[in-house]
């Protein structure tokens, strides 16, 4: 069952950078007391994911902080090491907030998961974007396709925001 408006996150421990590397945190430390944009994508390096969502969040960072947002996020289930590598290499490093869900359990407990076996590439989440104030969704974006991303967009949210 897909979360939805209104529910709190599940709990879950996934993995950010820090300057001393990666570190544990659950989701009740990372949302609780803030407003926080979280935007899922298939995969970091990923085509779709590289060149049109995350660009969206980076470019339209300053605007959506300035709209009482704590903090940016994007997941995906990928390891820490490669989500630390694709935020140096988009730039966003220091931007916002890169969060490995590396086998998915997020995203499961989410029901935002999606099989992409098919094209070999195993579970992974399904495109989507979410405002989370203090664990509770409060608005939620979910792609119909993996390789669009509109409804998921930065563009979108920030109408909603």
């Amino acid at each position: 069952m897909t979360i939805a408006v209104g529910q709190k996150l599940p709990e879950a421990t996934l993995k950010t950078l820090t300057a001393d590397g990666a570190k544990n945190v659950t989701t009740a430390e990372f949302f609780s007391g803030k407003k926080v944009v979280l935007f899922g994508v298939p995969g970091a390096f990923t085509p779709t994911c590289s060149n049109n969502h995350l660009p969206g969040y980076l470019e339209n960072r300053d605007a959506i902080l300035a709209r009482g947002v704590d903090k940016i996020a994007v997941i995906a289930v990928n390891d820490h090491h490669v989500m630390t590598a694709w935020s140096r290499f988009t730039g966003g490093e220091g931007k916002i907030e890169f969060l490995a869900d590396g086998n998915g359990d997020f995203v499961k407990a989410l029901g935002l998961d999606i099989d992409l076996s098919g094209g070999g590439l195993g579970l992974r989440s399904k495109r989507f974007s979410m405002i989370v104030d203090d664990g509770k969704v409060t608005a939620l974006n979910i792609e119909d396709s993996p390789g669009q991303a509109v409804e998921s967009g930065a563009a979108k949210l920030l109408e909603q925001l």
